[in-house]
């Protein structure tokens, strides 16, 4: 029976959680450490959609010429799920420490880890574990290959921004002090690319280029100059699904409004709205309580929030689809590679 993309990358995990368990037992760490960790990488690692990991692996069989991953050698496919493991770390680590800062309850459907029995603060430094993972598989697996200080200065630059990215959001928008004034599309602009497009949509491709060889500073600005817009673009998508799209399609019930987010649909409506509607929303955004939500809603209705993002939406396709389109691809790089992330993206409905 054949495996699937994700079943094939999940079967890379156990044997690096044997690895990094491998280095607290030569560091003498007694068992309950060692079982300890293994607990943390294992509630907080996999659990996700994965398509970040994945999408290392994707992106090396287009740049390399491969059909599917499926014709890539075992040792090809390793290293690059190895890779596509460690943004998967660097997920966990974002996540773990983001509950904590927004107190919530549930992540993936299940505890967050700080709210599992006997965790609670312990979270902090598992946390700090779940990063200093990554660079253990680094030094392990790439130390003797030639790009292996590239993977370095890409890891330690995008956890950077992508601090840089939460830091502006806490003090721009802390859920129990709302100001609006205090928002702006350009904040919010800011805060996505920082917080989500830098790790989630040019940190894959990255890993991937260097991996195959394409470490041209041109082609990597190529990639980031489409890769990091598009993740804005994916960042706005899930701001207007949150109000407009269905538990079912999203698959959660949205709480932008209540959490006091500094999301796109908020920003927009600041800048259209009327004083007696600027009122409504000081009154009730980021107000613990349903019928203050609705009054936000109706709000959002009123002023045709909706047809303003699908006018958003489409001017920014049709620039991102332009720059695709113009992609130089003389020294490797490929423009598949960002069509296919394009793709998955455009007028996604969950």
């Amino acid at each position: 029976m054949s495996v699937t993309s994700r079943e094939r990358f999940l079967q890379e995990f156990p044997s690096l959680v044997e690895e990094l368990k491998e280095i607290l037992v030569k560091y003498g760490m007694p068992n309950e450490a060692l079982q300890w960790y293994e607990a943390s990488l294992t509630y907080n690692t996999p659990g996700g959609k994965l398509n970040r990991g994945l999408s290392v692996v994707d992106t090396y069989a287009i740049l390399t010429g491969h059909e599917s991953i499926a014709s890539l050698s075992n040792e090809e496919y390793k290293k690059l799920a190895i890779l596509g493991w460690c943004i998967e770390l660097l997920q966990a680590y974002f996540l773990v420490a983001d509950d904590m800062m927004d107190q919530s309850i549930t992540r993936r459907g299940q505890p967050c880890w700080y709210k599992v029995e006997n965790v609670g603060n312990i979270a902090i430094n598992d946390a700090f574990m779940l990063e200093a993972a990554i660079y253990s598989l680094l030094k392990k697996h790439f130390k003797l290959e030639t790009y292996y200080v590239d993977l370095l200065e890409l890891f330690h630059e995008v956890t950077l921004q992508t601090e840089l990215g939460q830091l502006l959001d806490l003090v721009t928008a802390p859920e129990d002090h709302v100001d609006l004034s205090k928002f702006s599309m350009v904040k919010h602009s800011f805060i996505v690319r920082f917080k989500t497009a830098y790790y989630s949509f040019y940190l894959p491709v990255a890993l991937a280029m260097y991996v195959a060889g394409i470490t041209d500073e041109k082609d990597l600005k190529q990639a980031q100059d489409v890769l990091i817009p598009l993740g804005e673009y994916f960042q706005v998508q899930d701001d207007y699904l949150d109000n407009f799209g269905t538990p079912e399609q999203i698959g959660k019930i949205g709480t932008d409004i209540q959490d006091n987010k500094c999301s796109w649909l908020v920003n927009k409506a600041l800048e259209i709205v009327t004083p007696e509607q600027r009122k409504i929303l000081d009154d009730n955004y980021g107000q613990k309580n349903p019928e203050c939500e609705l009054r936000v809603k109706k709000l959002y209705d009123d002023i045709n929030l909706a047809q303003y993002y699908h006018d958003y939406e489409d001017a920014v396709s049709k620039e991102l689809k332009l720059k695709i389109d113009a992609i130089d691809e003389t020294r490797g790089f490929k423009k598949q590679v960002l069509t296919e992330f394009f793709n998955k993206v455009y007028k996604r409905s969950k």
